[in-house]
């Protein structure tokens, strides 16, 4: 039995992007232990990854900070690790190559940089989409894959049946409006005028909801809409999933609770400006799709309600 090393520091999309590749590698390593090297937010998520044996925490404190680096490095060596793959692809995880196994090739340390296909530049691989690129670096390292392309991330739910029970949650709308502070080019800016038109269609039928996120909840009293919190609180990444996949409807902006809901099977909209394509974070599932828009502020509430109303419809 050896060691197996997964590198996956987050965001929160990415996480959910990266399951089906996990899952993977995994399947192929059965006798082995799989250990995940990520961060404080995902620390306890992956520990109910049923794919993964063992979860090592990075602070991705400063490389400056050499007692860090050193107890990090010392960390991971004691594993012996027979076999990296390296999910996260940055430049702070290669610079842990070049300190962990500055030599080896692809059947040691496995990355988008080692698996470099050879006709391709890094710029042209990079205009692949964000799953391709998986499915291209476990190939190229060996590994069958069944579900890199198809990421599952049911395995993060949890029972949330006493949050919906007070907030008497049956059929509902999810909707999430905001985003990263530096990323204000991903926020749709019409969510009031769509909730107003939700309600004049629907009344009763559906509750409209949010999730804030723990910097998201003052923010989140100016919509008229029904805020889910736990006792005052954000809800985790597992509730958060529980929720998302228990609704009838997801409409979201380009942030990573639209990644679970596409990957949790969820129906919904991810609403796309010119930052990046749909097709490039592999957003769009059977039942989850995008709208893409050069400019999100031309794109009005009554489109996206066209949308979310013609799927409503048709599953009624």
């Amino acid at each position: 039995m050896s060691n197996i090393l997964i590198i996956k520091h987050g965001s929160l999309g990415d996480i959910a992007q990266a399951c089906g590749a996990i899952q993977d590698i995994s399947e192929n390593h059965p006798d082995d232990q799989i250990y995940l090297l990520t961060t404080k937010p995902y620390y306890d998520l992956f520990k109910k990854n049923p794919h993964v044996s063992n979860i090592i925490l990075d602070k991705r404190l400063s490389r400056l900070n050499l007692i860090y680096l050193y107890s990090l490095m010392k960390e991971i060596k004691k594993y012996s690790f027979s076999r990296v793959f390296d999910l996260q692809n940055s430049s702070r995880t290669s610079f842990y190559k070049r300190i962990l196994f500055p030599k080896v090739s692809k059947e040691k340390w496995s990355s988008s940089e080692t698996t470099l296909p050879k006709d391709k530049s890094k710029e042209d691989f990079d205009q692949y989409s964000v799953l391709e690129r998986f499915d291209h670096q476990l190939k190229a390292s060996g590994l069958k894959t069944n579900k890199t392309l198809t990421p599952d991330f049911s395995w993060s739910t949890m029972d949330i049946s006493e949050i919906k029970n007070y907030y008497e949650l049956e059929n509902y709308i999810v909707l999430f409006p905001f985003c990263s502070p530096h990323l204000t080019l991903k926020k749709w800016p019409y969510y009031d005028e769509l909730i107003k038109l939700i309600n004049e269609k629907y009344k009763d039928e559906f509750k409209i909801i949010i999730a804030p996120g723990p910097n998201e909840i003052n923010d989140a009293s100016s919509l008229n809409v029904l805020c889910i919190l736990d006792n005052g609180k954000a809800l985790n990444i597992s509730q958060l999933s529980s929720l998302i996949k228990n609704s009838s409807f997801v409409i979201a902006n380009d942030t990573g609770p639209a990644h679970i809901a596409a990957h949790l099977g969820c129906r919904g909209l991810a609403l796309f400006g010119s930052h990046t394509s749909a097709y490039k974070v592999n957003i769009e599932t059977e039942n989850f799709k995008a709208i893409q828009v050069s400019d999100l502020s031309k794109l009005s509430a009554q489109k996206v309600f066209e949308k979310l109303n013609n799927s409503l419809e048709l599953y009624k």
